[in-house]
């Protein structure tokens, strides 16, 4: 818990968007360009911040954030208030969502990210009273800012439901004859690289059958055979970062030792026990049949390489 304190009376400067809105119907929002906010979740639940009651819907809790700078993404305006507000570092964050409100003439962005490890909200400025982790079960005993107490619903349902996504990378790579057995690892290779780009930047949610507009899944992809020796990509850069300074999700690389479609049952079942919901990529149809009864979603091989791109795995 952080509570406000003389060091951090005064108001931050003004910046390009720090304007209101005002829509047709006469209701009035903060920010130019838009606004955003942190979710920021870990073991000891969501970060808080109960807002100054100067401050428009004073005296409820919400989400650090704040209008957005001119030209500004919403990943990158959400982690900037939230820094300023709450010091919330970015190298410990990694993407979940972004979930946006568009009303139109002005809109607001939801940014969910998980801290990979632990740190201290610190007040550093004169808008919040004070600031609390509470756990995902508590939020809803606190009074909301009324436009988070609308979205929360939803949005703990994706905390609380992460999403796995198995790839039985043999599969997708033998989903069109155009000369992958000439070399197996390089094929492989281009594989997780085209993975990696589309770890960056993320699958649109309607894909993954979310009602939020952008998702970040956790992506493992199983190797078997010749293709085990698939060069370390992504897998080995730990310290890669997104230009809006917040790391997508580092992609799971498993060599098989044996047949794949053993170890890929073995890690979606692993998954479902830890409370995820999974997705396999694959056309084998025992395959499916096999994760599916243990819970989990699937997709053709199709699905998958129409968002990577022709020009970087053939589409089936």
């Amino acid at each position: 818990m952080a509570e406000n304190t003389a060091g951090a009376a005064a108001r931050r400067p003004h910046g390009s968007g720090d304007a209101w809105v005002t829509a047709p119907d006469g209701r009035k929002f903060w920010g130019t360009f838009g606004a955003a906010g942190l979710l920021v979740h870990d073991h000891r639940g969501v970060l808080l911040q109960l807002r100054v009651e100067w401050s428009h819907h004073g005296g409820t809790w919400g989400l650090p954030g704040g209008a957005r700078h001119e030209g500004e993404s919403a990943v990158r305006g959400a982690l900037r208030e939230a820094s300023e507000e709450a010091g919330v570092p970015g190298d410990a964050l990694e993407l979940e969502f972004t979930s946006v409100l568009d009303l139109g003439v002005w809109s607001y962005t939801t940014v969910g990210v998980r801290a990979t490890r632990a740190f201290d909200a610190v007040i550093g400025d004169a808008e919040s009273i004070e600031l609390r982790w509470v756990p995902i079960d508590e939020v809803d005993s606190l009074p909301l800012h009324p436009g988070f107490a609308a979205r929360w619903p939803s949005l703990r349902e994706l905390l609380e439901n992460p999403i796995s996504v198995v790839v039985d990378a043999a599969n997708v790579i033998g989903s069109r004859p155009n000369g992958w057995w000439k070399d197996r690892a390089g094929a492989a290779t281009n594989l997780l690289e085209s993975l990696a780009r589309r770890a960056d930047a993320g699958i649109p949610a309607t894909l993954l059958g979310l009602v939020v507009d952008v998702y970040w899944p956790s992506i493992v992809a199983v190797l078997e055979g010749q293709a085990r020796h698939a060069q370390d990509l992504r897998v080995v850069d730990s310290a890669r970062a997104l230009a809006d300074g917040i790391r997508s999700p580092e992609i799971i690389v498993l060599r098989a030792e044996a047949e794949g479609d053993e170890s890929i049952v073995e890690v979606a079942a692993s998954r479902r026990n830890a409370g995820d919901d999974v997705l396999v990529v694959t056309a084998d149809a025992e395959l499916r049949r096999r994760v599916e009864s243990l819970g989990c979603t699937t997709r053709g091989t199709a699905w998958l390489t129409g968002m990577l791109g022709a020009s970087s795995v053939a589409s089936s």
